[in-house]
């Protein structure tokens, strides 16, 4: 699944909400704001826990990869995304959110090969939600429109 929008319009919220519910039914769920995740591979990578690591993350029932897209990727972040997604695919269930729009995933990742295997194995498939409208943290605005 994709969630994507502007900041503010409940993506992390309806991620999570998706992952407390498939917990209600029994399932297992991880959360992960993309930047932690990257960092948890490399210390994983550095203590000779990453395949320990890689394992735990495939065997969840949902992952939820939070603020995706939101600094610069790296070589070995790519890499590891890969790694993560290709274990998940087709077995368990992923939660993207994200500000940017999957059509520009493709430019973020920012390497044809990785970039083409990662979106493929992100964007088809997926159900993909776009959420719209004000912020819901603004006090200003009414949470409701």
């Amino acid at each position: 699944m994709l969630v994507t929008g502007a900041t503010g319009t409940g993506k992390t919220y309806l991620a999570c909400a998706f992952a407390h519910q498939a917990c209600r039914k029994g399932h297992r769920a991880i959360y992960r704001r993309a930047a932690r995740l990257f960092s948890e591979l490399v210390l994983a990578r550095a203590d000779g826990t990453y395949a320990r690591v890689l394992a735990k993350l495939a065997r969840a029932d949902v992952l939820v990869i939070d603020d995706f897209a939101m600094t610069p990727i790296t070589d070995n972040e790519r890499r590891d995304l890969f790694e993560v997604l290709d274990d998940r695919h087709g077995s368990r269930s992923t939660i993207i959110s994200s500000q940017v729009p999957p059509k520009r995933f493709h430019d973020y990742i920012n390497e044809p090969t990785h970039a083409d295997a990662i979106c493929d194995r992100l964007i088809h498939g997926a159900h993909k939600l776009v959420l719209k409208g004000p912020s819901r943290r603004d006090p200003k605005e009414p949470a409701t429109k």
